[in-house]
């Protein structure tokens, strides 16, 4: 099974929900923090290979430096963007949760249980 990537903040109350949950469901999980150890480009480029409206899907727009930087993210390259992002992390959605070829944004309980199911249909096969 593989290894599920839990970014977050401490501060963020969907984050502290989410891994409430995720503990409460006995779910495994490598967490790391989102502004401390930075998604790599790489690791960028695979999260938006993941989503299903692109961009959107994973961008706070209504953090701060959201506003402040004032861009139209339409307008970027994908490589402009990925740097961006590196560089911003707080314009990422939080928290991002990765397992695989899976992608969870935001505090979501419908989209974790199927997490949870995932993990119980492993375990119940091993």
């Amino acid at each position: 099974m593989e290894e599920l990537t839990f970014y977050s903040y401490p501060s963020c109350t969907s984050c502290r929900k989410t891994k409430h949950w995720l503990k409460a469901n006995q779910i495994d999980f490598t967490e790391r923090h989102l502004f401390k150890e930075t998604p790599t480009i790489e690791e960028l480029k695979h999260i938006l290979s993941l989503t299903t409206e692109g961009i959107d899907e994973i961008l706070a727009t209504r953090s701060q430096i959201f506003k402040k930087l004032d861009l139209d993210f339409d307008e970027l390259t994908v490589n402009e963007l990925l740097d961006i992002l590196h560089k911003e992390p707080k314009l990422l959605r939080r928290p991002l949760l990765i397992e695989g070829q899976k992608l969870v944004v935001g505090y979501n309980p419908s989209e974790l249980l199927k997490l949870s199911k995932k993990k119980a249909l492993h375990q119940s096969v091993s």
